[in-house]
Parts: C-alpha cells; sequence; structure tokens
C-alpha cells in the first residue's frame, strides 16, 4: 500500500507546486494582490518543493518526467531541485528542456530568481559565461531578477546579435539603474527589431532620458503590443511635465483604440483634475472597471471595501465567448477589477474631493513623495507597488527598479517587514 501512495503524495507536491507557480506568476500582475498576499502564495509553492526535496531521487524523477509537457510550472519546479542539487546532468535537462521553445525560458529565470542569490549565484555565471545566446539570456535575466549587475556581460548582451538577448540585456540595464549604458542604449532607440527599440526606448527614458518618452509615444502609435502600450503609457506619462502630460492623455482619449490607454494613464498622473472624465467613463461596460482602477490609484478609494461596487452589466461579454466564430481568445484583462457602481462613486468624490487638490500628483490617497512610496511598496497592491517603484527609479535615476515579483519574504524582508 505504501508503495503507492507515496509516489501519488509525491506527484501531488509535483502538480501543486507548478499550479500554484503559474497562480503566483499571474498574481505579481494583478491588482487585489499585496505583498503578504503573495508572501502566503509563495510560502504554499514552497511547502510543495519542501515535499519534493524530502523525496530525494523519487522527487526529481517525477519532476524529470513532467518536463516532457513543455509547460512553463513544471520547468520551474524541476528547475529549482536541479539547481539546488548542484547535479550537473540534472541542470543540463532542464537547460535543454527549458531552451527548447522561445518562452519556456521564463520558468527556469523565475527558479534561479527563486533561490536565495548565494545558491543561484555560480549558476547565474556559468550562463553568463556560455556560448549559446538562450543560455546567456538565462543568465542575464535571472542577474535581472536579483538585481544583481553582471557588468560587462550586461554591455557585451546588448551588443550582441541575437535579437532576444539584446532586448532582454536593455531591460535590464534600465531594471539594474545601469545609467553609464545610457549614451550606448539611446543609439539603439531606433532600432530594427521592434523589441529592442521598445526597450531601448523604455530603459532610456527609465535613466533619465527624457528624449526617449518621444520615441515611446511615437510606439504605441504604430500599434505596440498592449503589455507594452501599458508600460510605454505608464512610464512616458511619469517623465513629461503637466501640461504635455494633460494634452496627450486627451488626445489618446479621443481615439477609440487607446481610450483604454488613456483611462490608465489619468491614473498614472495622478491629477485629481481627471477624476470626472473617470467616473464618466463608469458608466460604458467595456471601460468602467479600468476607469475604476484608475480612480483608486488616485484616491486609495477602496470600491469593494467602500460598498461602492455595482452589478456586472447584464449581457456584457468581455474576453473570449463560447461562440466559435468570435475570433476575440484574449482573456478578460479585468477580470480581478470591481465594477464601480458610478452613482455611489460619484457621491463619495463629492463627500471628499475637497480632501485633494487639482495640479498635484496623488498615488493611493496620499501626495506622492519618497516617503509614501516606500509605503506604499509595503502596504500596497501589485499595481499600485508597481507604480510607487517606478516613480521612485524615476525620482532618482540610476538606482535599481524594485522587483516587486521577486519572493515575497524577500521582499518583506528588504523593507523592514520580517
Amino acid at each position: 500500500m505504501n508503495n503507492l501512495i507515496i509516489p501519488n503524495i509525491i506527484s501531488q507536491h509535483a502538480e501543486e507546486a507548478s499550479f500554484l507557480w503559474l497562480l503566483r506568476n499571474n498574481a505579481v500582475h494583478e491588482p487585489h494582490y499585496s505583498l503578504k498576499d503573495l508572501a502566503k502564495l509563495d510560502n504554499r509553492v514552497e511547502a510543495h518543493i519542501d515535499g519534493l526535496r524530502v523525496a530525494g531521487d523519487d522527487g526529481w524523477n517525477i519532476c524529470k518526467e513532467a518536463l516532457a509537457w513543455k509547460e512553463e510550472g513544471e520547468l520551474f519546479t524541476a528547475a529549482v531541485l536541479a539547481f539546488e542539487s548542484g547535479n550537473d546532468d540534472r541542470i543540463q535537462e532542464v537547460l535543454k528542456a527549458g531552451t527548447a521553445e522561445p518562452g519556456l525560458s521564463r520558468g527556469i529565470i523565475s527558479a534561479l530568481g527563486w533561490l536565495d542569490y548565494s545558491i543561484s549565484q555560480n549558476h547565474i555565471q556559468t550562463l553568463l559565461d556560455s556560448e549559446s545566446p538562450d543560455l546567456r539570456l538565462i543568465g542575464i535575466a535571472a542577474s535581472a531578477v536579483h538585481r544583481k549587475d553582471p557588468g560587462k556581460y550586461l554591455s557585451d548582451a546588448i551588443a550582441d546579435g541575437d535579437p532576444r538577448l539584446k532586448d532582454r540585456a536593455l531591460r535590464a540595464a534600465g531594471e539594474l539603474g545601469r545609467k553609464d549604458l545610457l549614451p550606448f542604449i539611446s543609439t539603439l532607440i531606433n532600432d530594427k527589431d521592434d523589441n529592442c527599440r521598445f526597450w531601448a526606448s523604455w530603459s532610456a527614458a527609465v535613466l533619465g532620458d527624457v528624449s526617449a518618452v518621444s520615441a515611446l509615444k511615437d510606439q504605441i502609435s504604430s500599434k505596440l503590443p498592449q503589455k507594452q502600450a501599458e508600460d510605454a503609457v505608464k512610464l512616458a506619462l511619469r517623465q513629461m511635465d503637466i501640461s504635455s502630460a494633460l494634452s496627450w492623455q486627451k488626445e489618446l482619449s479621443q481615439n477609440p483604440r487607446t481610450l483604454r490607454l488613456s483611462l490608465t494613464g489619468a491614473g498614472v498622473m495622478g491629477d485629481p483634475a481627471l477624476i470626472p472624465f473617470m467616473i464618466e467613463y463608469m458608466k460604458a461596460p467595456e471601460q468602467a472597471r479600468v476607469a475604476g482602477e484608475a480612480f483608486t490609484m488616485i484616491t486609495g478609494a477602496d470600491l469593494a471595501f467602500l460598498d461602492l461596487e455595482g452589478e456586472k452589466p447584464e449581457g456584457f461579454e468581455p474576453g473570449p465567448t463560447e461562440n466559435p466564430e468570435d475570433e476575440d481568445v484574449a482573456m478578460d484583462p479585468d477580470e480581478d477589477l470591481p465594477w464601480p457602481n458610478h452613482e455611489l462613486v460619484l457621491g463619495w468624490w463629492n463627500r471628499n474631493r475637497n480632501q485633494f487638490n487639482n495640479g498635484n500628483r496623488y498615488l493611493t490617497g496620499k501626495q506622492i513623495t519618497a516617503e509614501h512610496l516606500q509605503q506604499v511598496l509595503r502596504s500596497g497592491r501589485q499595481r499600485q507597488r508597481a507604480a510607487a517603484a517606478l516613480e521612485l527609479v524615476i525620482m532618482r535615476p540610476g538606482q535599481p527598479l524594485f522587483e516587486v515579483r521577486a519572493q515575497g519574504i524577500r521582499q518583506q524582508k528588504i523593507l523592514g517587514l520580517k
């Protein structure tokens, strides 16, 4: 009986660790997760990984078999065990599986970021020394996750001919605060590769090159992917003077294709003068929830906690539907946002608007200062925390961008919460 039960238990640990990693991979970007919530989820992931550690070779063998599924969660779990063990055969198994298809390496990068740097450091160095661009990319990305500067390896990667390695290195330069590389990065703002052009513009702007804002704006006009477009808006508007920002945000609002970006941008700008604009769009089902999030980003008003929520509009179908002829297969980007009740929100604003002054910038109910941004990193939700991290690095170009996706317990220690 035990011979049947034990493999089932080990398999369950492997399945749960992989599934929970997928859950936390989404959670780090979701509007309703706090750092405390993330740390609890990470503890659950770690508990199942610990079960696999205790199982020894049997735990590894089950994880090794799961590599055939070519899924990021399974790669993460196997990679944690492999790199921890220091067993070269296991590490090579993971690296072979993780570089078989573009995108799978994220599980390996996450595993190296999950482990303490004292454990992952030597493995990262080996990857940086590799002749394979795919392996060097993993090394650069893992260094960035730990916010450890790989030095010359980073500048070499930016100059590399492999576009995937190059664009990840360009992104890492901004994340790590490598202001010394700014002259080089600025020359790549017009790179022929779309991703390299975007990350060169993004990092140049993060590092203090305000002229890169124009490049970000131009790329939005040329139909960037949604995630990159949002990242561009969140950075560009923070680097613009208030008059230019208001003008561009208005321009975005007048184009149906960029209306959503204009609402996100209003929350980024933090000016209470834009709140009537947000409240008006709470009447429109397609924009209501993102307008509600922008309102909360400025005011700090928790719509659910304050009973300012409404019901999902009857007949509204966000994201993919069950209609086989519907070509829209994207998931609902606002799935975890509350539906604001327009009238209740307007009433709350009329009662509280005297606490806010037009022309000033607010984040979660308070004017933006370095002290308040640190508090948001400690107690805010993930998207608010990401906003605070970006604000801080714009205040002090050349500082590393705080990694709000890192293991929760590690973040709590850095922030003095543990």
